[in-house]
């Protein structure tokens, strides 16, 4: 099936295998803390097949890039290498390094095959230590240049201490001319991909527990229902019609569905038991209630109501009960979002007709506001490690994409073709 070869691309033909010597850092980063200084000098190249120009420079600054937003690492100032002598991978003078405030240090290489494989090699040694740390191969497809490079910066993470999250794909509605169809793409908005080709108006996207199938709403039966599609088989299976249907979002614990509905006529939360395909109503109140989103024990459930006379956040049980309010101030709140952690809600607020992103924080009660700029910025989802969200925003006219972090530095915008809004980047896997 064409869709599946499509789709599987993200890991067909990736190998990797570890380097001898390798010793396991389990640094553990905390907010607050100082990022790591690391260098990244030039690639070495194997010639043996001559490498172009641009597929050395996609591994090589997709792998800084990723490194420098991750607010894990620091990256060393490429201006700051001219003060040393060139690096030698065969001798290497910590020295150095050291003098220019590199604590760890990469060195990489890169080989193109006879057949058209890309073949990247990476080491990293800590610098002031002067030893060799962990290291890995890579190898892969020419057109996997860039997801060769994510695998490695995840193989950073991963070494210290941190939940891996590059190679991490973000799903969100594309709008082009007259079709608005669900797209997935890497979480720094290359390799955009169209998952749906329905002409009707295809919206809401969400993610599966296991990140292999998407729910969203779809009014190509002329009425909003809600759909699954399978990234794996290509499949798509109706989920939920009758009313309005929308707004899903997947249990933690990939057994059941919560999601908007009409079906009753005001617009309440239920529960689809996704084992037995049984539908339960969560709320009663003749005020809408809308956007559901579980938190990461799946105990609760955030979501937005009216019943307070305007649209405010609350929590309730999974099961329906203890329903209490969150935000208490401003009147006008929505599309709440829980951080991987639990302890936080990001959500839209608007206030003077602008609407931005803040964060609420659970224990300690805080609100802190994320965006500052004109225009809406709206739709929030947080990355799986919690350190990043993704949002919409007009603020440059048509609706693009953007990053910022947790406390509201490095806003960039990562896409800029027609217009896109609804982000949801995928779920922390354990």
């Amino acid at each position: 099936m064409i869709m599946r070869r499509t789709i599987l691309w993200a890991c067909a033909g990736l190998l990797a295998c570890q380097l001898s010597g390798q010793q396991e850092v389990t640094i553990r980063i905390t907010e607050g803390m100082p990022m790591i200084p690391v260098a990244m000098p030039s690639f070495q190249l194997n010639e043996t097949v001559a490498l172009k120009k641009e597929l050395v420079e996609a591994v090589y600054e997709t792998l800084w890039a990723d490194l420098d937003f991750s607010r894990i690492f620091k990256m060393v100032p490429r201006e700051h290498y001219t003060y040393i002598p060139r690096f030698n991978p065969g001798a290497i003078r910590f020295r150095d390094w050291a003098s220019i405030q590199a604590n760890f240090l990469i060195s990489g290489q890169l080989e193109l095959t006879a057949d058209e494989r890309v073949i990247f090699s990476f080491k990293v040694y800590d610098v002031a230590g002067e030893r060799f740390l962990f290291g890995r191969n890579y190898g892969g497809k020419v057109e996997l240049a860039r997801l060769i490079a994510h695998k490695a910066a995840d193989e950073m993470l991963r070494h210290f201490g941190e939940k891996p999250f590059f190679t991490s794909k973000i799903v969100y509605v594309s709008e082009t001319g007259n079709d608005r169809d669900i797209y997935i793409m890497d979480y720094d908005g290359q390799r955009p991909m169209r998952i749906t080709f329905s002409s009707a108006m295809d919206m809401l996207p969400s993610w599966s527990a296991d990140n292999e199938k998407i729910l969203y709403t779809s009014y190509r039966n002329l009425t909003p229902e809600l759909f699954m599609f399978d990234i794996y088989s290509g499949k798509t299976e109706l989920l939920s019609s009758g009313g309005s249907n929308y707004a899903a979002d997947w249990s933690p614990t990939a057994d059941r569905v919560v999601f908007t509905s009409t079906k009753h006529g005001n617009a309440e939360i239920y529960l689809k038991d996704m084992n037995t395909g049984q539908e339960r109503r969560l709320t009663f109140n003749p005020a809408i209630d809308t956007s559901p989103c579980w938190s990461p024990n799946g105990r609760e459930i955030a979501f937005t109501s009216q019943r307070g006379g305007t649209p405010q956040i609350y929590i309730m049980d999974a099961e329906g009960s203890n329903v209490r309010r969150i935000t208490m101030e401003g009147s006008y709140h929505d599309s709440p979002a829980w951080s991987p952690d639990g302890l936080r809600l990001a959500f839209v607020s608007r206030i003077e007709n602008r609407f931005d992103i803040y964060v609420y924080n659970l224990k300690s009660n805080q609100i802190a506001k994320l965006t500052e700029n004109a225009g809406r910025n709206e739709n929030p989802s947080w990355s799986p490690d919690g350190r990043h969200l993704v949002f919409s925003s007009n603020r440059g006219g048509g609706y693009q994409l953007y990053l910022v972090d947790y406390d509201g530095r490095n806003v960039r915008q990562i896409t800029r073709r027609g217009e896109n809004k609804m982000p949801k980047w995928q779920k922390p896997q354990k």
